[in-house]
């Protein structure tokens, strides 16, 4: 388990994922993600944000649960007031020595307060415990992801930019 400081409001711990879980990081996930998935629809034409988004709430509950479930990948649940707040998944390229970042999210009524940078501070001290070099984390270029991206800078994460174009066929 790890705890922030002493002085700190939340009196967070993080601590391995359970099944007991499951549902509240689950909700957490869809509260935190919704503001991202609306800018994700509003950044492409309608046509092709029907076909991808239609149905968002769904597939997100299937990969949360997915990355949850998977045994290749570690994750942890931060806690506040016995209630899970966030969540981060870290899946492991031991080949190339990459740890990666594959899934975080924070409950809206806990961001902006801390609970994303321990996740983060967290799991790549994990990543280093487990001898990778380099630790990764991929956001989206839209609106919606702005805070995921001024987060990872401040941690001193450096993007890479990449586009990634959609056509309606």
């Amino acid at each position: 388990m790890s705890s922030l400081s002493e002085d700190d409001p939340l009196r967070m711990t993080i601590e391995p994922y359970t099944a007991e879980h499951r549902d509240a990081v689950v909700q957490l996930s869809l509260r935190a993600w919704a503001p991202v998935f609306a800018s994700l629809q509003s950044a492409l034409e309608p046509a092709i944000s029907q076909v991808l988004f239609s149905d968002w709430r769904a597939s997100q509950r299937q990969a949360v649960e997915a990355v949850c479930d998977d045994e290749d990948a570690h994750v942890w649940v931060a806690i506040v007031g016995g209630e899970p707040v966030g969540f981060v998944a870290v899946k492991l390229h031991a080949a190339e020595k990459i740890g990666e970042v594959y899934m975080i999210a924070v409950d809206p009524a806990a961001q902006r307060r801390g609970v994303g940078a321990a996740l983060m501070a967290f799991a790549t001290d994990w990543m280093r415990e487990a001898g990778m070099l380099v630790a990764m984390v991929a956001t989206g270029g839209d609106p919606g992801h702005a805070p995921a991206r001024r987060a990872y800078e401040k941690l001193g994460f450096a993007p890479l930019p990449l586009a990634q174009y959609y056509k309606r066929l």
